[in-house]
Parts: C-alpha cells; sequence; structure tokens
C-alpha cells in the first residue's frame, strides 16, 4: 500500500510528507476486529483506505446504536476528537468488512495539525461534517417515533435489505423484540413481505406516509 496515495496527504509540504513516509504506518483486520473500544486511550489516527469501520455506543446491558461509520476517504470524529483533547474513547468501533489503512501516530497527526493548514482544514472539514450527522441522530432518537425511523431506514436501504432484526435494532438503538413486532405490523398491513434474514418492500408509497 502507497502510504502516500491518501487525498488528505495531497496538499503537505515535502517535510511533513517526509515525515508521514518515516512515521506512519500500513494496517490490515478482519471482518469483527474491535479496532477501539470506549476507554481505550487514542494513540493514532487511522485512515480507512478499503473496507468500512462501525463506531458505536453501547449501554451497560448490551443495546447498541450505530454513530455513523467510517470508510474510504473519510476519518473517524471520535479519534479526530480523543487525539485533539487527550481524552478516551466514548465508544467503540469494528470492522464490517474487512479493512485496509493507514495509521498516524499521535504525534505526527498533532504535528500535521500545528503546521499543515490544508490538513487541518480537512479535519475541522470532516468534523464539522460529522457533528451534523450526529446532531441529526441524536433529534431522531429523541424526538422520533422508532416507526418513524425503522420507516426511513427501510426505504434508504431497500427495496430488498438483507440483515437480521437484531442488526436493524443496532443500526437504531433499539431491541431486536421491538423491531420485529413493528416489521410484523408492517407485514400486515402488506408494506413488506419478511422472510428469513431479509424484508422486501411491497408498498413503499405507504411506507412514505410513516414519514411524512
Amino acid at each position: 500500500m502507497n502510504l502516500i496515495a491518501c487525498p488528505i496527504f495531497d496538499s503537505l509540504s515535502s517535510s511533513s510528507m517526509s515525515f508521514v513516509k518515516e512515521q506512519a504506518n500500513t494496517f490490515s483486520v478482519s471482518v469483527g476486529t474491535r479496532l477501539f473500544e470506549i476507554t481505550n486511550e487514542c494513540q493514532m489516527m487511522p485512515i480507512v483506505t478499503s473496507g468500512t469501520i462501525r463506531v458505536f455506543s453501547q449501554s451497560d446491558t448490551g443495546r447498541e446504536i450505530t454513530l455513523y461509520r467510517v470508510s474510504p476517504e473519510q476519518l473517524c470524529i471520535l479519534t479526530i476528537s480523543c487525539l485533539l483533547s487527550g481524552d478516551r474513547y466514548p465508544a467503540s468501533s469494528i470492522a464490517e468488512t474487512e479493512v485496509s489503512g493507514i495509521s498516524v501516530p499521535k504525534s505526527l497527526f498533532l504535528e500535521l495539525m500545528a503546521n499543515e493548514p490544508s490538513f487541518s482544514a480537512q479535519i475541522f472539514h470532516t468534523f464539522s461534517y460529522r457533528i451534523t450527522h450526529l446532531m441529526q441522530l441524536v433529534d431522531a432518537v429523541a424526538f422520533k417515533k422508532l416507526d418513524k425511523r425503522l420507516a426511513l431506514y427501510l426505504l434508504e436501504q431497500g427495496p430488498v435489505i438483507s440483515c437480521s432484526h437484531q442488526k436493524i435494532a443496532d443500526e437504531l438503538g433499539s431491541v431486536r423484540e421491538i423491531i420485529s413486532r413493528l416489521l410484523k405490523q408492517f407485514e400486515d398491513k402488506g408494506i413488506v413481505a419478511l422472510s428469513r434474514k431479509q424484508i422486501q418492500l411491497i408498498d413503499p408509497d405507504q411506507l412514505r406516509l410513516f414519514v411524512d
């Protein structure tokens, strides 16, 4: 893997690029690998070049909610926050696929933030974009009924969604039993067809009524 074949490094000065070549490393992890856990210290910035990482929060009872995903050319804002503040991770992450990338040590990340305006601008742009997304998530969880959030999720993922009810519950911050009950209600109304680990949208127009 070419360490410098990443857009975030495109505008670095020659001296900073040399530091990246010397100090950054490549990494590869398999499906299901935890890249960081809640309360872990943050020692590096992972830059994903292939694959997808899911960042999630988990309650004491094991209930999860997906906060966001990190795909190629995207950055993890919790990592950015922890690197800048020195705080420990407030959430966890897991590789949804095989993931490869570049790890930038904390000391190098902070040096680039201080000395490379183009680098820091990209970091803050990512931060602001993700914060907006998280605020939308907070708004949805706090103020929108679960049936509306489920309807929106199905519309975004359809027309055929191949996943378990538990995975949907983890995405929406709910529990499997409630998701299964709502899906059965949708099926009884002729909106969806349910089969093992698959949901097919039959009447998306009726589903949109829940969202509107």
